[in-house]
């Protein structure tokens, strides 16, 4: 595969505290020539969790085309690849640093807004798509496939897929315990995903590893074989919209600091803000950006 233009990319750590943790992404910059087998071939080369591609001109809109690949698919919507990307045409391909930068994505718009906290370092956040609600799921059902049991699995709101362009199963826990215990067993899962459920699973419980958090959480999905996520956005935008609905932290405005992937030695921090008005629950999700690498396609 011989390329025609310069294609350089950029690696970052997004929800990450320091260099090295959180979730890897590639961006790969001035795309408009790649097609999307080309794409797919580039992302399973880099083998992360997701690597998104940019045109390199700005539409009239505003707004900058992007798209997401894991190593097996393309995703209309991902979470981390959504801040990463917004970061990496921030710092490249934008001469102000402007506030807010808009990706046209799969399931459309997303409007990603930098925040400066105080210390100098804008952190991204994006606006998530409105999340819809699947059916629920009965305990006894996909308890065996996750490697716990029924009681390991909390009865104060229900096991429930949800969706935010891509579709998560999201399962509160007792305790960190079962959290720890967990995995998922795709034979298990089968009569599951049988039914149209898809084989990715966010796990969540009260109890955290850092005193600081307020929940944890760990992730697993189906890409060529199951793989764990060490910091998942379009999972914790679900997550915020389904606290909210089921009131399980007795509250619609929410500010939670999520932890992932302590567990695959990519600690990650994700934060989370909820906000319901006359019924309509917005849910922002945000965390740093560390860039670690940066080179070009040959």
């Amino acid at each position: 595969m011989v390329m025609q233009e310069k294609h350089p990319f950029h690696v970052v750590d997004v929800f990450a505290e320091a260099p090295y943790q959180g979730n890897q992404l590639a961006v790969v910059l001035h795309a408009d020539d790649l097609g999307s087998d080309t794409m797919q071939q580039i992302a399973l080369e880099m083998n992360y969790a997701e690597t998104t591609f940019v045109n390199s001109e700005r539409p009239s809109d505003g707004s900058y085309a992007a798209r997401v690949f894991t190593p097996a698919q393309e995703l209309p919507f991902a979470g981390h690849p959504t801040l990463g990307t917004a970061w990496i045409i921030r710092r490249y391909l934008e001469a102000d640093a402007p506030q807010t930068i808009i990706l046209k994505l799969g399931v459309g718009t997303v409007p990603v807004i930098f925040r400066d906290p105080g210390n100098g370092q804008a952190v991204p956040w994006f606006t998530a798509p409105p999340v819809e609600f699947g059916p629920e799921i009965q305990r006894e059902d996909i308890a065996g496939a996750l490697n716990l049991s029924p009681d390991d699995i909390d009865a104060a709101a229900p096991v429930q897929e949800l969706s935010v362009g891509v579709s998560v199963i999201c399962a509160p826990l007792v305790s960190m315990d079962a959290l720890r215990s967990a995995q998922l067993n795709l034979e298990a899962f089968a009569p599951l995903q049988g039914r149209g459920l898809p084989p990715f699973v966010y796990l969540f419980c009260k109890e955290t590893l850092d005193a600081r958090n307020d929940l944890c959480a760990r992730f697993f999905f189906d890409a060529l074989g199951v793989r764990e996520d060490p910091a998942t956005g379009s999972a914790t935008a679900c997550l915020g919209a389904y606290l909210v609905k089921h009131r399980y932290l007795a509250s619609t405005e929410l500010s939670l600091r999520v932890e992932q992937g302590k567990m695959v030695n990519r600690p990650s921090l994700l934060m989370l803000q909820t906000r319901e008005t006359n019924g309509v629950v917005d849910v922002h999700v945000g965390g740093n950006v560390i860039e670690t690498m940066q080179g070009e396609l040959t």
